[in-house]
């Protein structure tokens, strides 16, 4: 059983959901290798509509999967939180 007094569950689960989906998780595991992406670009790479990245984008952001900031008139998203980062360099071991 977790101790949930070294481990926040809440958190954590709220990162799974998020990165449960197929697409959220190949955002967020791409941006890990990026400093930075705006969401005209991710559409094109994943072919995709920009509506459809940008509803992902705000389920990652709502679950601190991802940060963002503006750039001019873009907002480009990044992965800076450590709990994710060290969830998504799992994966690809």
């Amino acid at each position: 059983m977790i101790n949930d007094d070294n481990i926040d569950i809440e958190e954590y689960t709220l990162i799974f959901k998020a990165l449960a989906h197929p697409t959220r998780l190949t955002i967020a595991y791409n941006l890990m290798f990026k400093s930075e992406c705006n969401v005209n670009r991710m559409s094109e790479c994943l072919g995709i509509s920009q509506p459809t990245v940008s509803q992902h984008l705000l389920i990652l952001k709502n679950a601190k999967v991802l940060t963002s900031h503006r750039n001019g008139n873009q907002i480009c998203y990044k992965v800076e939180n450590p709990k994710v980062i060290k969830i998504l360099k799992q994966l690809s071991e």
